[in-house]
């Protein structure tokens, strides 16, 4: 009975360490996201206009060769190019990827931990009436590796929903937090509009015209009030559904809509100061897109109001700071980040601010200063890799003069590059059009353009190539 026994705990000790010693399964895809297709769609018009030049000079087989790799290889392998979140870490999936495991003998994994930064970029793509079309430009940067996708459909929404949500806020810029609070699909968002009862866009227009700050930074309402004077705990839940829904409006680019849920937000929550905040950058997302210089004033006026309702909000008063820099108020977005240090000494974000704005100024020595403190109160460990690796820097450009003439040698080539890949790039399509045009005219004019065509994509990869190799640090 004993030996019986005995073996039955040996059996279950001995399964319990097969399952610890097992190797892990395979871990489950979150989201994924298709790599932006801006260098495959180069690559496809470079080798497509190869093929043409190949016609021109007879050699049929290459230029099929070519356009088989513009039209059929190109696409394939953008179409299998994707970024995967397992919930543990970013890769890059695909043909492309496994090439470069291949010959790098590397795996492009970056683990949510080492994430240092996350930035995003808008570019509006059409405007109608009401209505923006955004596109979206997220990079997640971390252990010299960056991560690039574009919106474009439902896999960035969820790329966005899971990855941004497990990232510190600390590592995300204003308009990367703004998507992952706020970036929401258009079924959801019509049902949220139809409870709200919100007026389509045909009918909003000007909405914002009674709720815009003074002069004096004072919002002009009319405060919703219940009988003995006070906002009803219902009417707070509808201005707080209204700011929600406002927010996803705006980053759906359906301003004017998100004009009157604004509009009836404070109406209930005038005082809120993050929904003034957030109004304000709406107002600058608005100034943009109708490229209105008085919007833009408001938009500063209604940030002010905003500092001055945040009170002991360090994170607000760093994020209203972020604001006032890209405005380019120094002076402003310095007192709010030293106000934001003064609430909480460990306020990552204000540390950092300071020190781009001391960069902005010229000072070498608070540039130090500043990354090192930000280095020293970081919540993790990448956070502090990243402002020790500023301070660094920046320490070596002040310390070495050598490497500071050389680092401005680099700089001062980037920026004539950058002019001359604009000016490539407009003689590259002027010489196409040229060149397609010329046989109506003369064969000399389309042998003119082919040629100063050819000259021009040269020197436009040359140009690219070398970008690429300065824009590194040395």
């Amino acid at each position: 009975m004993k030996e019986n026994s005995s073996i039955q705990v040996s059996g279950a000790v001995a399964e319990a360490a097969r399952e610890l010693i097992a190797p892990p399964r395979r871990r489950v895809r979150l989201a994924s996201v298709r790599v932006s297709p801006g260098g495959y769609l180069a690559v496809g018009s470079l080798l497509t206009f190869a093929a043409l030049l190949l016609l021109r000079v007879e050699q049929d087989m290459l230029a099929l060769i070519a356009l088989i790799l513009a039209w059929l290889i190109t696409p394939l392998l953008a179409f299998t190019d994707y970024i995967s979140f397992d919930g543990h870490s970013l890769s890059r999936k695909g043909l492309v990827a496994l090439f470069l495991r291949l010959i790098a003998r590397h795996t492009h994994d970056l683990k949510l931990e080492e994430i240092e930064r996350v930035e995003t970029d808008a570019v509006r793509t059409l405007r109608r009436g009401g209505r923006v079309r955004y596109r979206y430009r997220s990079e997640v940067i971390g252990q010299g590796m960056s991560f690039v996708f574009a919106s474009g459909g439902g896999s960035y929404r969820r790329m966005v929903q899971t990855l941004f949500r497990l990232i510190p806020d600390e590592k995300l810029d204003a308009r990367s937090g703004e998507l992952r609070d706020y970036l929401t699909d258009p079924a959801s968002l019509r049902i949220t509009l139809g409870q709200l009862r919100l007026a389509s866009s045909s009918v909003l227009e000007g909405a914002t015209g009674d709720l815009l700050p003074s002069r004096k930074g004072r919002i002009k309402h009319q405060r919703i009030a219940s009988a003995d004077g006070e906002t009803s705990a219902v009417d707070i839940e509808r201005g707080l559904l209204l700011r929600r829904a406002a927010n996803e409006l705006r980053a759906a680019g359906r301003l004017r809509e998100a004009a009157e849920a604004f509009r009836r937000s404070l109406l209930v929550l005038p005082r809120d100061a993050a929904l003034i905040y957030e109004f304000a950058r709406f107002l600058r997302s608005q100034a943009s897109a109708l490229s209105d210089a008085r919007l833009l004033a408001r938009s500063r006026a209604g940030l002010r109001l905003s500092a001055q309702r945040a009170a002991e909000d360090a994170t607000l008063l760093a994020r209203i700071g972020e604001s006032f820099f890209e405005f380019g108020e120094m002076d402003y977005a310095t007192r709010l980040f030293r106000r934001a240090l003064e609430v909480n000494p460990h306020a990552y974000r204000a540390q950092v601010g300071l020190a781009e704005v001391a960069l902005r100024d010229g000072k070498l020595a608070h540039v130090i200063h500043h990354y090192g403190d930000s280095a020293r109160i970081a919540s993790d460990a990448a956070l502090a890799r990243y402002a020790q690796r500023e301070a660094d820097y920046y320490a070596r450009l002040n310390d070495d003069d050598e490497y500071l003439a050389a680092e401005l040698r680099r700089m001062n080539w980037l920026q004539h590059l950058y002019r001359a890949r604009r000016l490539a790039s407009r003689l590259t399509i002027g010489s196409v059009l040229l060149s397609l045009i010329g046989p109506f005219i003369d064969d000399s004019v389309a042998a003119a353009g082919w040629a100063l065509a050819s000259t021009s994509i040269i020197a436009w990869i040359i140009i690219a190539l070398a970008i690429r190799a300065l824009g590194q640090r040395k």
